[in-house]
């Protein structure tokens, strides 16, 4: 894959979804900086053609556009404001992690105190996904910097939706996120509910192939509950925080969301249990308790 014109990226996060994405830049031609909190998630891309840097500050130096995929909204504020007043002027941020709608409020106050323009582009997929280069970008900002993050973006991601200003990516991210969550609590419940009554899953499955409740996650998900096989593509912490980021968000519009309120609660005890770092369909384990 090519991508013109080649850019200086600095990745910041190169964790279960910023790895994959770094190396897609490598592949699409662009000169990626990497730097990881945990310094060998970041060595692992050098073989890929990625310069490793030592510090976030190092690796926005002189980098065209910087991509943040950190963890959570603590992460990526306290690595952008101490690497952000290193950047050049005409660098642009562009925020891919999920982080909430007041974080992101925080991130462009940060862009606008350093003068760099802020691309919020939240993403929709998981580790394979990210490592096929088939990602949803939900982007949102300066309609004079799209252009400029257009090759950035066609790396990491199948598709582009350009949704408005800075902030309107995570909202829409949010709203997704909110079918996601209804979809892994549903199928969590559905599935446990299969086993204490004795039904074989595969008669649910059967019921429900090709028909109007079908849904292909349906399948990916609840593989991964009956065979116990919870190796994560996207982890039950990081899905616990997302519920509760929904939760606030609904909360601060003065909505209440049942559903969403009550798969937090199974996320959460999920991960108190000791399951947040298996793959989200572990959720189900915080239902049936036998792990």
């Amino acid at each position: 894959m090519t991508t013109d014109p080649a850019l200086t990226v600095a990745v910041l996060g190169t964790g279960t979804m910023g790895e994959p994405m770094a190396r897609n830049l490598v592949r699409a031609g662009h000169a990626v900086r990497a730097w990881n909190r945990s310094p060998e998630r970041a060595a692992a891309l050098e073989s890929d053609g990625a310069r490793v840097a030592g510090s976030p500050g190092e690796a926005v130096a002189d980098a065209d556009v910087i991509l943040t995929v950190l963890s959570d909204a603590a992460a990526t504020l306290e690595v952008a404001g101490g690497a952000l007043g290193q950047a050049r002027a005409e660098a642009v941020w562009v925020q891919s992690a999920t982080i909430g709608i007041e974080a992101t409020e925080r991130c462009a106050a940060l862009a606008s105190e350093h003068g760099i323009a802020l691309v919020d582009a939240p993403v929709l997929g998981t580790r394979q996904p990210a490592e096929q280069g088939k990602l949803v970008v939900l982007a949102s900002g300066p309609e004079d910097q799209r252009a400029r993050v257009a090759p950035v973006l066609d790396a990491v991601g199948a598709r582009t939706l350009w949704v408005g200003p800075a902030g309107a990516g995570t909202r829409l991210k949010l709203v997704c996120n909110t079918w996601l969550i209804a979809l892994i609590e549903g199928l969590a419940e559905t599935l446990a509910l299969a086993e204490r009554l004795g039904v074989d899953p595969d008669h649910f499955y059967g019921a429900i192939e090709g028909g109007g409740l079908d849904a292909g996650y349906a399948h990916v998900k609840g593989k991964a509950m009956r065979e116990r096989d919870f190796t994560p593509s996207f982890k039950l912490a990081h899905a616990a925080k997302d519920a509760r980021l929904v939760d606030e968000a609904a909360a601060a519009e003065g909505l209440a969301l049942p559903l969403v309120a009550a798969a937090r609660a199974t996320f959460e005890q999920g991960t108190a249990a000791g399951h947040g770092d298996k793959d989200m369909a572990a959720a189900f384990l915080a239902l049936v308790d036998d792990d």
